[in-house]
């Protein structure tokens, strides 16, 4: 049976690109996590325009520090408005780094499937 990554829960605000370094750190050194779930509600209205450049400078930081993250809620409000950010969330979802899920529940069988086997450690 395959060990699961584990994975660390944020519980701050992640406003901009220097958030997500601090996040990144916190996962990482503290927790020991390779991926990060980043609820929908700690993200800035700004993160859902593509155009204002905040998704991609936190996204940009991730795949920088070589951090998995995941995306947790429901994002299909900001897919119904904006045909470019609906692409992006399919396009991450057919990835390996960036994923946008529904639940904690999705996550783990996301993971599962990916890792096989084992439960993922989630450090809050």
């Amino acid at each position: 049976m395959t060990t699961l990554p584990v994975a660390y829960t944020a519980g701050k605000v992640v406003r901009d690109d220097r958030a997500a370094v601090d996040l990144i750190a916190e996962a990482h050194y503290e927790h020991q996590a390779e991926w990060v779930l980043l609820p929908v509600d700690l993200l800035p209205p700004d993160f859902f325009r593509l155009q204002t450049g905040v998704a991609g400078a936190i996204a940009q930081k991730f795949v920088n520090y070589r951090m998995h993250l995941a995306i947790v809620g429901d994002v299909s409000a900001h897919e119904d408005v904006s045909e470019a950010f609906r692409d992006w969330v399919r396009e991450a979802n057919d990835g390996r780094n960036l994923w946008f899920v529904p639940d904690l529940a999705t996550f783990d069988e996301r993971l599962d499937s990916r890792y096989g086997g084992g439960s993922v450690g989630a450090g809050a």
